[in-house]
């Protein structure tokens, strides 16, 4: 069975902004996954805000499109498990996006998290479970 890769919002933006940081190691590991990177809503949204820039949200939105990127979670499926999440994460805090990211997780027991926040470090899936990770090793660019 195929490993599912489940994509958080500093990826996306770190993969389109040659500026970023992080942009080289994201291109590197975005590289080496098969298609299509799952994620939400949310993390959408906050990468097209975060990006400022038409073109390069134009580019997300086209992955979209043809499936590089896919978008399986229904938030309206979803609720009672990620409120839940939220209230046990509430002092890290964890945003809407990364509790549906967790959830995914969950959703997809084989997948794993490209991520560049280390919050998922600390978020548990089925409540005790580590996340498995794609994360820059400390000092990584």
């Amino acid at each position: 069975m195929k490993k599912q890769v489940i994509v958080d919002t500093g990826v996306l933006v770190a993969i389109l902004n040659k500026n970023d940081r992080y942009h080289d190691w994201a291109v590197q590991q975005f590289a080496d996954i098969e298609p299509p990177l799952l994620t939400c809503e949310a993390v959408i949204s906050e990468s097209s805000f975060l990006l400022r820039d038409y073109q390069r949200a134009s580019v997300l939105f086209k992955w979209l499109k043809i499936g590089v990127v896919s978008l399986p979670f229904r938030l309206q499926n979803e609720i009672q498990p990620l409120h839940a999440l939220l209230e046990k994460y509430a002092n890290v805090p964890m945003s809407l996006a990364d509790g549906c990211l967790v959830r995914l997780a969950e959703n997809y027991p084989q997948s794993s998290v490209f991520t560049l926040d280390s919050d998922f470090q600390v978020y548990r899936k089925n409540v005790n479970q580590l996340i498995p990770l794609i994360f820059p090793e400390q000092g990584q660019k």
